[in-house]
């Protein structure tokens, strides 16, 4: 695998590998690689013939600035394991890079509508932050597909609107969440939790399974909620959001629709967690 940090320099390796007829996968991260993200990557080397990552804690979209600076920069663990998953090529800017005139003159994408409410509601201007910096990774990349986790499921749905409002030549593949063998989400976040939290933590998942199940029964959606809510209280949690949306757009969900998907956010010790769950009312999970 080869480690460039400048635009000038990807450019060149993706132009070579185009040349050649390959087809370039992209899979765009913030670093301190998981699991998660290496079936990501694993995606990409199974659907295309040359594989680009990028690491790049992006400043715009973070609203708390005390948790930029505290998130973890793990390059070297990171480009090791990328190295073991069959990574061609990674791309490793600076901020001055990124935004060669400043954060605070830099154009910025905004995607409506799917932006608001849920995450874009609790951290204003995240999602602007991260319309941007994808927008620019795909213009300089140029992939032919990009490959994102379904756990951030509001930003899989910032980033296909986009692609298809600004006509972006890149097809977005959303990769189902990763869990642990107990059922919690894997995230980097995870790791600002001690072992009694990481315990903890998977009660997300257990009160979303118990939300579809109870849904799925027949309990009205509002009775639900506020059961899963309860539930999270009592075991600890701070919940910022726990919403039941139609899965197709993010728009509340109504008694009509039958694809949904639930969503919480939810803090615990110094972590905010998130997770999401897709299911029909019209079939069980499992």
């Amino acid at each position: 695998m080869k480690t460039v940090s400048t635009v000038a320099e990807l450019r060149e390796q993706v132009l070579a590998a185009k040349q050649s007829g390959k087809k370039v996968g992209f899979v765009p991260t913030m670093g301190n690689l998981h699991n998660g993200h290496m079936t990501l990557v694993d995606h990409a080397v199974q659907a295309c013939d040359f594989v680009v990552a990028s690491i790049f804690v992006n400043p715009l979209q973070f609203n708390d600035k005390s948790d930029l600076s505290r998130y973890p920069r793990t390059l070297e663990q990171d480009s090791e394991l990328l190295i073991q998953h069959k990574c061609d090529l990674l791309f490793a800017p600076t901020v001055d890079e990124m935004y060669p005139n400043g954060q605070d003159s830099q154009s910025i994408v905004s995607v409506p509508e799917v932006s608001m409410g849920l995450c874009g509601g609790a951290r204003p201007g995240h999602f602007d932050g991260v319309a941007t910096v994808v927008t620019k990774l795909f213009n300089m990349v140029l992939p032919d597909q990009a490959f994102f986790g379904e756990k951030d499921f509001q930003q899989l749905a910032v980033i296909r609107k986009m692609v298809a409002d600004l006509c972006i030549p890149v097809e977005v593949t959303g990769v189902p969440t990763v869990r642990s063998a107990n059922g919690l989400a894997l995230s980097s976040r995870n790791g600002y939790l001690s072992e009694q939290e990481l315990e903890q933590a998977v009660q997300i998942s257990v009160s979303l399974k118990q939300l579809i199940t109870d849904m799925q029964n027949g309990v009205k959606q509002e009775d639900a909620k506020a059961k899963a809510v309860q539930h999270l209280a009592n075991v600890g949690f701070t919940l910022d959001y726990l919403e039941v949306y139609r899965s197709a757009d993010l728009k509340p969900a109504t008694t009509e629709d039958t694809n949904l998907v639930v969503l919480v956010a939810a803090f615990l010790g110094p972590a905010r967690l998130i997770d999401n769950m897709s299911f029909s009312l019209n079939t069980n999970i499992d």
